[in-house]
């Protein structure tokens, strides 16, 4: 007789058929810092932190040594440095150039990665700069955008990031940002490209604890509509064409779908972002002793491998580390 139970029916005999598996190499850290010589409590974000610059360092190693191959890194600027043209952003002394250099002189083998978009910088509080059409609508301009995050990528590489995470979702960027990259001879310099990332209301948290929400209107003209799924292999097949070393989906776990579409369509490594609303929700369930948080965290981050992704950036990376090492 035939019966499927026979290979589940010891933990030794699961084990070995198991078909997806999470390990520490699996993940990426988000790391939120700040100017400021304190850490600060994220109060939508709960058990995370705004690291001041001695505290991210610290935080980074502790994470590499769990086995943590990379971070990514996310300023909260100063209000009075943000402008409309986000110039801070390639500012070579700046938050987030002096962060790589910090990261990098005490880790060595940690690989950094950066977010490349005006958000932080931008007084209006959009990915790209905000102008104004024919009829005066507000405008995100796309080509005048690109020019600047090429401005931006440069100043990272200069300062010794490994990878260059562009999030903007400006038409373009990709091969805009590589052609930069290549003419100052940072071939080395990695680009992962947020492919497919929506228009999602997960992203909530995360805007407060950088406070860049936008000033005024939404994202939705550059960031894509959760209705589609074939537009994400339009992006897939745009970016790895200009250039793209890695592509990712955000958020992740309502997106399994999109993952496992982008996973068959290119044979480049594919990330997913468990983002803060996902995070929140995991936390808050947990919190309130409604579920296990060991075990929804641990599943929830399988389920994202098991769709296709080969990184995962997610808040839980130290603790799911710790919680595999005690299985």
């Amino acid at each position: 007789m035939i019966r499927p139970r026979r290979n589940r029916r010891t933990p030794a005999i699961r084990s070995m058929i198991r078909e997806t598996a999470l390990a520490p190499a699996d993940f990426i850290l988000p790391l939120f810092f700040h100017e400021d010589g304190e850490d600060t409590p994220i109060a939508s974000m709960p058990g995370v932190t705004r690291w001041s610059l001695a505290s991210l360092v610290r935080e980074a190693g502790e994470a590499h040594a769990l086995g943590i191959p990379a971070v990514v890194l996310f300023p909260k600027i100063e209000e009075a440095i943000k402008s409309p043209y986000a110039e801070e952003s390639f500012n070579d002394g700046g938050l987030v150039p002096r962060a790589i250099r910090a990261l990098k002189a005490a880790h060595p083998t940690l690989c950094v990665i950066t977010d490349v978009a005006l958000d932080p910088y931008n007084s209006d509080g959009h990915d790209g700069i905000v102008g104004r059409n024919a009829h005066g609508e507000m405008d995100i301009l796309n080509d005048e955008t690109v020019e600047v995050l090429c401005r931006q990528a440069l100043c990272h590489a200069r300062a010794g990031a490994d990878i260059v995470a562009p999030s903007d979702m400006m038409d373009g960027r990709v091969a805009a940002i590589r052609e930069a990259l290549d003419d100052e001879d940072y071939t080395q310099v990695s680009i992962l490209s947020y492919t497919a990332k929506y228009a999602s209301a997960f992203y909530g948290p995360f805007r407060g604890a950088l406070d860049s929400a936008p000033k005024d209107g939404d994202k939705k003209t550059y960031q894509m509509d959760p209705s589609n799924a074939r537009e994400a292999l339009r992006e897939t097949l745009l970016d790895e064409a200009e250039g793209s070393d890695m592509l990712m989906v955000k958020p992740a776990g309502l997106y399994l779908d999109i993952i496992a579409r982008v996973r068959e369509a290119t044979t480049l490594p594919v990330a997913a972002y468990q983002v803060s609303g996902e995070y929140l929700m995991l936390k808050s369930a947990a919190s309130g002793g409604w579920l296990d948080e060991r075990g929804i965290v641990l599943e929830s981050l399988l389920a994202i491998k098991r769709a296709g992704a080969d990184m995962i950036l997610t808040y839980y990376a130290k603790q799911a580390c710790e919680w595999l090492a005690e299985r």
